[in-house]
C-alpha cells in the first residue's frame, strides 16, 4: 500500500528514510526571499515596523461542530476550561507515549467553531483522530501552498499577516480609521483594515508587539495594499519581509518550529497512523539533517516538559498521551535554551570554502542555515552528549549565530560546550554537498535570547523553562 509504514520498510527503517530524503531544502513558498535586503528586514522587528505575510506557508483546519471542544480536549494536552470565544491558544498534541507531534495556534471563533493554525504535522493528525473516532464534527483542511507553484494558481481560504515593531502602533490607528481596542496577549477582536473587516490575534515575533490579521483570501491584495498606505500615511517605514528572514525571527524569540514528530515507532494507535498517512506527506517526505545520527528514531524526539510546554497541559482532562506524561513529569527532562555560537570557530568554517583541493566543512548558509525539515546537531562535553541543536541561524539584530535546542538537565546558563558541524557521513539528501565536519563553540544563553522577548512578552511558553 502506499502509505508512510511502506516507505519506513523499504528504506530500512525510519532514519535511513529521513536521513536521505530527496526533497531538498524547505521552502517557504510564494513569498519573495527578499524585499529589500535580509539584514535590514531583521533589524526593522526591531527598530520600527515590519509587515509578514503569512498567507501561504502554514496549514489550515477549521473544526467545527457541537463535540469540537470534546475533540481537541482530547487530541491536545491543552485545557479547554475558561477558553472562551475570541481567544487563542498554543495547542501541543503528543502521541500515547508522550512524544510532541507538532503545534498549532488554536483559535475559537465560537462556541462550536475553531480554526488551527501551523505546520502540517499537528493538522494531519486532527485529521486522522476524526477519521478513526466517532466525533460530531466537521474538518476542513487547508494545505498550504505549494513549494514551487511552478506558475500554477494558488488558492487559500483566508489571506494572513501580521505587522509588528515599535512603530506598528501607529499604523493600525490608520487602517482602523481610529485607535484600535487594546487587545490583552493572545486574544482576539475585530479590526477594520480600510473598508474591510478583518479579525486580529494579539502576538509577537521576536520580543516585538504586533498584530496577526486575516480575511478572505480574496481580499488578501485589497488588505496588504491598504495596509502599505496607511504606514505611508502614518509617517512609518514599515519593511516588507521576505522569507529568507522570516524564518529567523524565532530564534530571537525562542519557538523551536520543527521538532521531529514522534510518530515514526510505536504499535497501536500510531502504527495504523503511519498506514494512513500517505507517501507524499509531510511525515514521509520530510527530512533530518545534522550531526546526530542514531539507529533509534525516537532519539530524535522531545517531550513537552523539554520544549517549556509543560504548564499547558490539562491533568483534569483525559487526552492521548496523558498517562506517558504523568509518568515523565518528574524527569530527568532536558530544558530548552539558545546556544550562542563562538564567532572565531564560525570564520574557521566559512573560511575554508576559500581552500582549493580541500574538501571544505559543511556550507554555512545565512541567514539561515537549516538544510532539513529537522536539524540535530550534536552538542558535546567533554566528548560526550548533553544536548541538541534543533533549530539554527543568524540574527543581525544580535550579530550572532544562534540555535536552539535541548540540553542536560544538568547544564547551566554561561557553560561553554561543543557543537558538531556537519554530517559524519555522506546521505542521499540533495540539500548536503560533499563536506567534513567541525567543532563549534557554543554558549548556553538564554531563552529567549532577545532581551525585548524576554522582558515584555506576557508569561507564557517562551520566557518559561
Amino acid at each position: 500500500m502506499n502509505n508512510l509504514q511502506t516507505l519506513i520498510d523499504q528504506e530500512g527503517g525510519a532514519v535511513s528514510l529521513l536521513r536521505n530524503s530527496k526533497i531538498g531544502m524547505y521552502v517557504y513558498p510564494v513569498v519573495a526571499a527578499e524585499f529589500s535586503n535580509w539584514r535590514d528586514e531583521q533589524a526593522a522587528w526591531q527598530n520600527s515596523a515590519v509587515l509578514f505575510d503569512q498567507t501561504h506557508h502554514m496549514d489550515e483546519v477549521i473544526v467545527e461542530g457541537p463535540d469540537s471542544q470534546a475533540f481537541l480536549d482530547y487530541v491536545g494536552i491543552n485545557s479547554f476550561a475558561n477558553f472562551g470565544e475570541n481567544r487563542a491558544k498554543h495547542f501541543v498534541p503528543v502521541t500515547p507515549a508522550g512524544h510532541v507531534i507538532g503545534d498549532v495556534i488554536c483559535f475559537r471563533e465560537r462556541e462550536d467553531k475553531f480554526v488551527l493554525v501551523g505546520r502540517a504535522p499537528a493538522c494531519n493528525w486532527l485529521k486522522f483522530q476524526q477519521a478513526v473516532g466517532n466525533w460530531k464534527i466537521r474538518i476542513h483542511h487547508d494545505p498550504r501552498s505549494d513549494s514551487r507553484p511552478d506558475g500554477k494558481a494558488i488558492y487559500r481560504t483566508h489571506c494572513r499577516f501580521q505587522i509588528q515593531g515599535p512603530e506598528a502602533s501607529k499604523i493600525f490607528e490608520k487602517i482602523n480609521g481610529g485607535p484600535v481596542a487594546d487587545i490583552p496577549f493572545f486574544h482576539v477582536d475585530w479590526i477594520n483594515v480600510g473598508s474591510k473587516r478583518v479579525q486580529a490575534l494579539r502576538h509577537g515575533m521576536a520580543g516585538a508587539p504586533g498584530l496577526e490579521v486575516w480575511g478572505a483570501y480574496q481580499d488578501k491584495e485589497y488588505i496588504q495594499s491598504t495596509i502599505l498606505q496607511g504606514a505611508r500615511d502614518a509617517g512609518v517605514e514599515l519593511v516588507r519581509v521576505g522569507n529568507r528572514a522570516y524564518s529567523t525571527n524565532t530564534l530571537e524569540s525562542g519557538w523551536i518550529p520543527s521538532p521531529l514528530p514522534g510518530i515514526y515507532s510505536g504499535d497501536g494507535m500510531l502504527a495504523d497512523y503511519r498506514q494512513w498517512l500517505g507517501m507524499d506527506s509531510y511525515e514521509a517526505i520530510g527530512s533530518i539533517g545534522g550531526s546526530f545520527v542514531s539507529e533509534r528514531i525516537d532519539d530524535y524526539y522531545v517531550n513537552p516538559f523539554e520544549l517549556g510546554y509543560g504548564f499547558y497541559i490539562g491533568w483534569k482532562s483525559d487526552f492521548i498521551g496523558k498517562e506517558a506524561l504523568a509518568k515523565a513529569k518528574d524527569g530527568p527532562n532536558r530544558k530548552k535554551v539558545t546556544f550562542e555560537w563562538n564567532p572565531d570557530d564560525m570564520m574557521k568554517v566559512i573560511a575554508s570554502a576559500f581552500v582549493p583541493g580541500e574538501t571544505p566543512y559543511k556550507w554555512i548558509d545565512f541567514p539561515q542555515p537549516n538544510y532539513a525539515s529537522t536539524s540535530a546537531d550534536c552538542v558535546l562535553r567533554e566528548g560526550k552528549m548533553v544536548g541538541m541543536s534543533m533549530f539554527n541561524g543568524y540574527s543581525y539584530n544580535e550579530r550572532a549565530m544562534l540555535s536552539l535546542g535541548v540540553v542536560d538537565s544538568t547544564v547551566e546558563e554561561g557553560d561553554i560546550l561543543t557543537l558538531q558541524w556537519g554530517e559524519p557521513e555522506p546521505t542521499g539528501k540533495t540539500s548536503t554537498e560533499r563536506h567534513r565536519q567541525a567543532e563549534i563553540r557554543v554558549r548556553v544563553s538564554p531563552t529567549p535570547y532577545s532581551r525585548i522577548a524576554r522582558e515584555e512578552y506576557a508569561d507564557s511558553w517562551r520566557n518559561r523553562p
